[in-house]
């Protein structure tokens, strides 16, 4: 099966979803002077190669206090995939992230406050087997987020 190389269409389509993903296809095919069926079939086929996915992103000033954190995770390499099946399948987790360097695994979540935090870490994975040590990092002011920090694909 051949790989999907998206076009320049295919680009500048996923710019404008990245700008308001709410957009209309109708709205998105008159900026492009393309057609409304050209634009539908091609955010379909982007769909459908994974090379874009919509979502809806929590909106952190509507939490009473928005903890965003990220735990540090070091695991006995023979129960790695264990520890990272056990934590995906947590609720209060977000991401989970393999890694070299000081941890073997990054886990991220956005919490409601520093006991939520401290729940998820030290008694839900800390007491996973095979875990060894987790260093909780909190985030203290949020200067920047862009919710466009995943990209899929960028311009070659």
């Amino acid at each position: 099966m051949n790989k999907y190389v998206p076009d320049e269409l295919d680009h500048q389509i996923i710019e404008l979803l990245f700008e308001d993903a709410r957009i209309s296809n109708r709205r998105l095919a008159a900026k492009l002077d393309f057609t409304e069926g050209t634009i539908r079939s091609r955010v379909k086929r982007l769909e459908d190669e994974n090379l874009i996915r919509f979502t809806a992103v929590t909106n952190m000033e509507h939490l009473d206090r928005p903890q965003l954190a990220s735990i540090g995770v070091h695991v006995d390499q023979n129960l790695m995939q264990d520890v990272v099946d056990s934590i995906s399948a947590m609720s209060e987790i977000g991401a989970v992230i393999k890694m070299f360097g000081r941890f073997d695994i990054m886990a991220m979540g956005l919490f409601e406050g520093l006991p939520a935090v401290h729940e998820v870490a030290s008694n839900k994975i800390l007491s996973l087997k095979g875990v060894r040590h987790v260093e909780t990092v909190t985030i203290v002011d949020i200067l920047k987020y862009d919710n466009r920090v995943a990209k899929i694909i960028s311009r070659s």
